[in-house]
């Protein structure tokens, strides 16, 4: 079977979602560095630790970038603070802002609006994690339940702006990318000579963020985004070139769960990751445990897929020098409880 590990990739594929020309500029090595400068007067550059039980189990030098160590517990915390920044320099500090989130985004937006002084309003879906929920409510987050997943969140959260005349925070944005790409600048400059890094991805700034610092650095490495088996709508675009829609089911995964992919996410992913490999719900909950046990931390359910992804690929990984994003630690102590205990 052609796995792609060792075939080029740049503009071999033929797509309806054009790379001929990005749908924005990529941000340099000096606006990441100045990115990354704003974002440690808030928190501090996060670790990237081998751990040897994991090294053990992979067979390969695995890194881990811990962003689950950032001050809400996941890595969108960095493009919120960049966001608002640029939105008040450029003297645009709106009254409030809207968006729409499973946790981790709304936690980022809360985080930088307390901050910079801006009402902040999360619309979730019904169903949506106590614990986030809670989480970002404590960040001083109004938050609104509507919809029955993310997609139809975040159609409320457009209707709810234009209702109020808030600002409308994107899920996805270049600012967005600059900001999470410092955690890939870090880690590259970190470690040297990664084969391959493996990105969590559902909407796709960690996964652009990834390209973009990787690209900046003038580096090789090989980046494979991580989509859930049941949320493949970002796994399905990237394989037939064009934005999709498909229904999300995944019982643990939600971090990296959305039902339609945004085309400019698409783009960039297209022209400049590896592949796109699926994992499913039983292997994320399998690298959760792993994670636990092998370095004590704890991972939520879109913060394991990457470590999934490469134990399911650890064959081809054996005996190289990896990287995996644990994208964040937010999951809910009672389902926490469960997977541990099903180990």
């Amino acid at each position: 079977m052609d796995t792609g590990l060792d075939r080029p990739t740049y503009g071999s594929r033929l797509h309806s979602v054009s790379t001929d020309r990005l749908p924005f500029s990529l941000p340099t090595l000096d606006s990441l560095e100045e990115a990354a400068s704003l974002i440690y007067r808030h928190m501090p550059a996060t670790p990237q630790y081998r751990w040897p039980l994991l090294d053990q189990r992979a067979g390969a030098a695995v890194w881990v970038k811990h962003e689950n160590h950032t001050p809400t517990g996941a890595f969108k915390v960095r493009g919120g603070l960049i966001y608002l920044h640029e939105l008040c320099r450029a003297g645009e500090k709106p009254e409030g802002v809207v968006s729409a989130s499973t946790g981790n985004h709304g936690q980022s937006i809360g985080f930088a609006a307390r901050k910079y002084g801006v009402r902040a309003a999360v619309v979730v879906p019904h169903g949506n994690s106590v614990e986030k929920n809670a989480a970002m409510q404590a960040l001083g987050i109004e938050l609104i339940v509507r919809g029955r997943d993310f997609q139809e969140a975040h159609e409320s959260a457009d209707e709810i702006c234009a209702e109020r005349g808030w600002h409308r925070f994107p899920s996805f944005d270049a600012t967005l990318v600059r900001g999470v790409g410092t955690y890939a600048l870090e880690l590259f400059r970190t470690v040297k000579d990664i084969h391959t890094v493996y990105v969590p991805v559902g909407m796709g700034s960690g996964l652009c963020g990834v390209i973009a610092a990787r690209d900046a650095l003038g580096l090789d490495t090989r980046i494979v985004g991580v989509a859930s088996e049941r949320a493949p709508a970002f796994a399905l675009a990237f394989k037939h070139g064009r934005v999709v829609s498909h229904e999300s089911t995944t019982r643990i995964a939600d971090g990296i769960a959305c039902r339609t992919v945004d085309e400019s996410s698409l783009a960039v992913a297209r022209r400049g990751a590896e592949r796109v490999v699926q994992v499913s719900d039983d292997e994320v909950e399998a690298a959760m445990r792993a994670l636990f046990v092998d370095t004590h931390n704890t991972a939520e359910g879109g913060g394991a897929a990457a470590l999934a992804a490469l134990l399911k690929e650890k064959d081809q990984m054996r005996g190289r020098t990896v990287a995996v994003v644990l994208s964040g630690g937010n999951v809910n102590s009672d389902v926490f409880s469960r997977i541990l205990a099903a180990g």
